[in-house]
């Protein structure tokens, strides 16, 4: 069966990364899962790999400035090691829809005394 190459870039199951042990759900979050893209210098980043023939980690020596791999080319929006972070994860709960939850009030235990 052959598959179709969006297919073959996909690393997430089901808005998560399962293959980072910490790694986010963005399930039920505004934050959606976005696909490895290929920044200027034809690395590609987000794509869990983290090596690129391409990449100047793969072609250092001393001529290299390292400058080279510093802005926003080189972070993946959703695919990131900065959101394994506790304060990156509190960001994606306060997005999550609590309607999945129909029997929870936000301030009041309405569990308390029926068990």
């Amino acid at each position: 069966m052959e598959r179709k190459e969006n297919e073959l870039n996909r690393i997430d199951v089901d808005s998560t990364l399962p293959h980072q042990i910490s790694a986010p759900s963005y399930k039920n979050t505004e934050t959606k899962m976005e696909p490895p893209f290929t920044n200027r210098h034809g690395v590609i980043i987000g794509d869990s790999h983290y090596t690129s023939a391409e990449s100047p980690l793969e072609n250092w020596n001393d001529e290299t400035d390292p400058s080279i791999m510093a802005g926003d080319e080189w972070v993946h929006p959703t695919n990131d090691i900065g959101w394994n972070t506790s304060e990156n994860l509190e960001l994606l709960e306060e997005q999550r829809n609590p309607k999945g939850y129909p029997f929870m009030h936000p301030t009041i235990d309405v569990s308390k005394g029926q068990d």
